[in-house]
């Protein structure tokens, strides 16, 4: 049996793939005329497609069938991390949510950063790289770096949670989140927020919250919150 070959397509009716999926599609994996793929458009849609023209440099094609595709979880999930000062660890990060699933990513300027720059078009090709690979319909909103101050003042749907470090009592994330519900999850740098960006929060209606006992990094921590969200939604379907 033939293997499958996904695609992401943005502009379905281009009816040509882009420059880097061509040379890929023809040169890497060596397709040719007739042969079929999958094109996912990253919004909400799988579309199945035969090449009919396969050169160096393009790769056209035409549609056989579409297929809508039904959300995999309820409501919208936005995790907003402080980068890393590794940008590979965020890198890490990027790849498994996209493949555990969220919607919308943000990367934040915190008091106690150790990176205050991201390459938003790098992190794109990461998560359209696992969108793919994870079979994902919709591809998620990857945003640019901005201050926390900023972030936090802009106003946002649905429940707000920050995580921090801090003693005090703290509710565990899975027992406050409700499924099906749009979320705003706030995750800080390696030296956590500081005590005033934690009550600056909560003034804006953010609720502190735990992940649990241990202590975790920036990276893990994040990739907590997201599989958390995902575990509350599907209790809540079972």
């Amino acid at each position: 049996m033939k293997e499958e070959r996904y695609f992401y397509q943005p502009d379905i009716d281009a009816g040509e793939l882009t420059k880097d999926d061509t040379q890929h599609a023809v040169r890497v994996l060596r397709m040719k005329e007739g042969d079929e793929m999958w094109l996912m458009d990253g919004k909400g849609s799988f579309h199945k497609a035969v090449i009919t023209l396969a050169s160096n440099h393009h790769c056209t094609y035409r549609i056989i069938q579409s297929f809508p595709q039904k959300p995999q979880w309820q409501g919208h999930l936005h995790l907003a991390m402080a980068p890393t000062r590794l940008i590979d660890r965020t890198e890490w990060f990027v790849e498994k949510a996209t493949e555990v699933g969220v919607d919308e990513l943000s990367f934040l300027d915190c008091q106690f950063s150790e990176r205050d720059v991201v390459k938003t078009e790098r992190l794109n090709k990461i998560v359209i790289s696992a969108m793919k690979q994870s079979r994902k319909g919709w591809l998620p909103q990857v945003n640019e770096m901005q201050p926390f101050r900023k972030f936090i003042t802009t106003e946002r749907k649905g429940q707000k949670f920050i995580c921090h470090c801090y003693e005090g009592e703290k509710p565990y994330l899975l027992d406050v989140l409700k499924a099906g519900e749009e979320a705003t999850i706030l995750i800080g740098p390696e030296g956590d927020f500081s005590i005033e960006e934690v009550r600056m929060a909560e003034q804006n209606g953010y609720q502190a919250v735990s992940l649990g006992p241990s202590r975790l990094r920036t990276e893990t921590a994040a990739l907590m919150a997201v599989h958390l969200y995902q575990v509350k939604d599907i209790n809540e379907r079972l």
